[in-house]
């Protein structure tokens, strides 16, 4: 099946966009909840046509930095980021939207992650638009619990088995394939589920299948931070997670086909590089002590596993 598929009349971008809208919302609304201080608002346009609104927090109770963005933005011609899987559609107008997050909590023992759902169309005088959707969830722990990783894992593959008993072997090997370090030789987490350029079914299909995705998403992750965010911890906890965040950026700068199209698209870089975490640190060759909970990372987690 080719991965993009012509859209059909029935392709409703105002249904997309208040569907992105909500579920901005929802997310917000519970992590505030769990956090107990606001987010703080910044709706932003782009000159080349479009914008966002990005919801921030930064030094909360619980989430040292965070954000869910909504973005809609739309451009004149494909960046290369977005056309070199499809080199024909090089060249046409295109419109974007999606709900992006990443939360980075402050405590050690609970798991930074990331979610994404989005819609992407590409459009050109006298044919019909092609129309794809994407996105996924990802955890990324740096002390890793079992019970954390088969409820994240049992979340994805509820949100998906009502549209094919194989989506989630599919989508969870793919994640494990796309959240990879190459020049580390190691995953950046314990992986979720990931698509791209996904279409099949039509319209109405692929995207009560990214709902699903999306809506799971505050009931995978939320039990995990209420269950880790008071672990007492130490500067020995606190040193390890700020070096593991390291591989979060070199992910995101060199490989993630998300920011790469932000920047290459000329979207708010505040807004892209929201994903970052706020305290960062780098060692040469470093390696953990063998038999440590540092190590355990690394021989019980960074692998891929089937945790459902």
């Amino acid at each position: 099946m080719p991965a993009h598929t012509p859209a059909s009349a029935a392709f409703d971008t105002a249904a997309v966009k208040t569907y992105l809208l909500d579920l901005q919302a929802r997310i917000v609304a519970a992590l505030e909840t769990a956090d107990g201080l606001p987010f703080r608002t910044d709706a932003w346009q782009r000159p080349e046509g479009g914008g966002g609104i990005s919801r921030l927090i930064e030094e909360g109770r619980v989430l040292e930095r965070g954000g869910v963005n909504f973005s809609h933005v739309l451009g004149s011609q494909l960046p290369p980021s977005a056309s070199a899987h499809r080199p024909e559609l090089a060249g046409r107008r295109w419109e974007a939207m999606g709900v992006s997050l990443v939360l980075h909590p402050r405590n050690p023992y609970a798991p930074t992650v990331h979610m994404n759902v989005r819609c992407f169309v590409a459009l050109q005088d006298g044919e019909a638009p092609v129309f794809w959707f994407g996105g996924g969830m990802d955890l990324t722990p740096y002390y890793g619990f079992d019970n954390d990783a088969q409820h994240f894992h049992a979340s994805c593959k509820r949100a998906l088995d009502p549209f094919g008993a194989d989506l989630h072997t599919r989508f969870k090997e793919w994640c494990d394939r796309y959240f990879f370090l190459k020049h580390r030789n190691e995953p950046r987490g314990i992986g979720g589920v990931f698509f791209d350029d996904f279409a099949e079914g039509g319209f109405k299909q692929a995207f009560a299948m990214t709902k699903s995705v999306g809506d799971a998403f505050i009931q995978a992750y939320l039990p995990l931070l209420e269950r880790r965010k008071d672990t007492p911890y130490g500067e020995r906890e606190r040193d390890f997670q700020t070096y593991r965040r390291g591989r979060y950026v070199e992910f995101n700068l060199v490989y993630d086909r998300g920011t790469l199209f932000g920047l290459q698209s000329g979207g708010r870089t505040e807004s892209i590089l929201m994903s970052l975490p706020p305290i960062v640190k780098w060692r040469y060759d470093w390696q953990p002590e063998a038999g440590s909970p540092e190590a355990r990372l690394y021989t019980d987690y960074l692998t891929a596993r089937d945790w459902v």
